[in-house]
């Protein structure tokens, strides 16, 4: 231990990294997570907060390096919270979110896959097409930030630009600042909604006092030059009304591979990597194999991202989902593609108890995409619905293993494939897919 001024520093070998992407090391059996710490290198590090079963670190200075080590790509790195990985080459990247999946598959599930699939994998810069950018106002600091949450804490990391971004929404962060200075409650908008679709880019800003006309006028002014499309949402979501174009026409993007066309809002959940998405789509119906006669069962089903190419390969498909504004959308997506064998319902499927005549009919085959507390509850009734296959694509790692436990060792399933999808590169996101068999 070395003392600097009043703080001790440590010493330790980095062994891993954590599911945020910090190194892990230990001194004197305990546990810290370290920001900026790779696996291999040995660091000094001081300690940050105490917990009962680890504690926190920041890395100063760097004894041994990892060959796995580069430099960020951003001057923003290490302060803002929208990226975690950026110091670890790509490869890397990839290889410790597949242990992250095989980790919590052994240890929280108890289960191996048969096989493991060949990761999916796109672009890893200008990927991200949605977005959620906090907006502080903040004199001190020059006046009004706009950008991702620091790493760690809730404060703003002002942008002027952001290498994940796509390059029609990372061009716009200057011009958002200067607007936002000018408009007359600039401490009382809080977030800035972005959506690209393959038509337009929309802005969503939260407001949580009335604009005054001039206010309007500013935002108008700039939507009409950036040529993008802007709303206002002065409450919930059923709030949000446009203000340029004045009916501007809804977001799309296509999934050419199934001649599909998906209609979304612009705070619609929609997956935020498309080039990503479209591989996912693919892998999942290769996998799931759906055949003309079968009846196809889409769970927690969003707008459609994976009913409407189920559609075209299946005989009947029912998409479900919690939200009803998804599903009404779900439902306009379905006419406006022409698939009349695809249905969607609302249904809670977190309910203690579920319940709807969707759980009265067997199922050929079921696709799950749940968001990240898993879904447990539907699982839990898998001997109801039987399928036959189940393809389940998770946002969690440690969801989909407490799952799996339960369809493998409570139910029965093979547990045929696993693999990671990496939608969200230079984070340390984990999406990943897994297929169970009825033995």
């Amino acid at each position: 231990m070395i003392r600097n001024g009043t703080s001790a520093i440590l010493e330790a070998e980095v062994t891993d990294l954590s599911h945020d992407g910090r190194g892990v090391a230990r001194v004197d059996g305990k546990v810290f997570f370290l920001d900026d710490a790779l696996p291999g290198e040995r660091v000094r590090f001081t300690r940050g907060r105490r917990r009962r079963s680890f504690d926190t670190g920041k890395t100063e200075t760097i004894l041994s390096q990892s060959p796995d080590r580069v430099v960020p790509h951003c001057e923003y790195f290490g302060t803002c919270g929208g990226c975690a990985m950026q110091h670890l080459n790509h490869p890397a990247q990839i290889a410790a979110k597949q242990r992250q999946l095989q980790d919590n598959l052994k240890r929280l599930g108890r289960v191996e896959p048969e096989r493991y699939l060949p990761p999916l994998t796109g672009p890893v810069w200008a990927y991200r097409r949605k977005a959620r950018l906090g907006v502080r106002y903040v004199p001190k600091k020059g006046g009004v930030l706009v950008g991702f949450r620091e790493r760690h804490h809730s404060f703003i990391t002002p942008l002027e630009h952001c290498a994940v971004l796509v390059p029609s929404v990372a061009r716009l962060l200057p011009a958002l600042r200067e607007l936002l200075e000018m408009i007359s409650c600039r401490d009382r908008i809080p977030q800035i909604e972005v959506a690209q679709g393959d038509n337009a880019t929309a802005l969503v800003f939260r407001h949580l006092v009335p604009l005054t006309e001039s206010d309007r006028d500013r935002i108008r002014s700039f939507g009409q030059q950036h040529s993008v499309q802007v709303m206002l949402q002065p409450g919930g979501l059923d709030s949000i009304t446009p203000v340029w174009p004045d009916t501007p026409p809804l977001l799309v993007y296509a999934l050419p591979d199934h001649d599909v066309e998906i209609i979304f809002g612009a705070v619609n959940f929609v997956q935020v990597n498309a080039a990503v998405n479209e591989k996912l789509v693919q892998q999942a119906l290769d996998l799931l194999a759906p055949r003309p006669q079968e009846r196809v069962l889409d769970l927690f089903c969003g707008v459609g991202n994976f009913s409407l190419p189920l559609g075209r390969a299946a005989g009947e498909v029912l998409g479900i989902e919690g939200d009803r504004a998804l599903v009404q959308r779900a439902c306009e997506n379905a006419a406006h593609n022409r698939l009349a064998n695809v249905r969607f319902v609302t249904a809670d499927l977190y309910a203690d108890e579920l319940a709807g005549a969707w759980l009265q009919q067997r199922r050929d085959k079921i696709l799950l995409d749940p968001p990240r507390s898993g879904a447990l509850e539907v699982v839990k009734q898998l001997p109801a619905l039987s399928p036959q296959r189940l393809v389940y694509v998770s946002c969690n790692p440690a969801t989909l293993a407490r799952d799996a436990e339960i369809v493998v060792r409570q139910h029965g399933y093979r547990f045929t494939h696993a693999g990671i999808i990496d939608m969200f590169p230079h984070t340390a996101h984990v999406e990943s897919m897994a297929v169970f068999e009825r033995a």
